[in-house]
């Protein structure tokens, strides 16, 4: 094989490896970019999600508020608070 030859497979080996490289890079970055666009939505998710969640919260301390469950007991239910002498407590 002559000298020529030899410069000739090296610069085609090296030119492969460059390619080679180049598009890696360019795979890369375009992941990267894909793969923090989906952390962004997710991100985006999690706040809305924590939102809601902050909602149900208030929603359910609302639904179970005492003066509201006692309102209903007494209306739907028919109950009445028992006087005093009508209670009874039991030792163990």
């Amino acid at each position: 094989m002559s000298e020529r030859q030899r410069i000739l497979i090296i610069a085609t080996l090296l030119f492969i490896a460059v390619l080679t490289t180049a598009i890696g890079l360019v795979y890369s970055k375009h992941m990267t970019r894909k793969l923090f666009v989906e952390l962004q939505q997710l991100n985006k998710e999690v706040v809305s999600l924590n939102t809601e969640w902050g909602q149900l919260q208030l929603e359910q301390s609302a639904w179970s508020d005492h003066g509201r469950i006692e309102q209903i007991a007494r209306e739907r239910l028919g109950m009445v608070r028992p006087e005093a002498e009508q209670v009874a407590f039991i030792k163990q």
